[in-house]
């Protein structure tokens, strides 16, 4: 993209698109996968948070460990669908809706 006095400006899918691949390529869905498991990880924070616990607390409550509700927040461990449920539904008293788009 060029704007003016030929600054030229990358956007960033393209930037995505340089660095990972086209959509679609292994690489860019290696990527893709890996920042949706660290939005859910920010979600579930956040969550934790506006509910006043602790991540021992929610541990304690969804029987898991501590250090695993830290690598979820942390978007370094995937999730089961039923870790996921557990600790949104259970530990902390939401609901939680799937949605797939096309």
């Amino acid at each position: 993209m060029k704007v003016k006095n030929n600054i030229e400006l990358t956007t960033f899918e393209d930037h995505l698109e340089q660095r990972y691949g086209p959509v679609g390529s292994h690489n860019r869905t290696n990527f893709e996968i890996k920042a949706k498991a660290f939005a859910i990880g920010e979600i579930i924070r956040d969550e934790r948070k506006q509910a006043k616990m602790t991540q021992e607390e929610l541990a304690v409550k969804t029987g898991t460990k501590k250090s695993f509700i830290s690598r979820i927040e942390n978007g370094h461990s995937d999730i089961q669908l039923s870790t996921l449920f557990k600790l949104i539904e259970v530990g902390l008293g939401k609901q939680i809706n799937l949605t797939i788009t096309g």
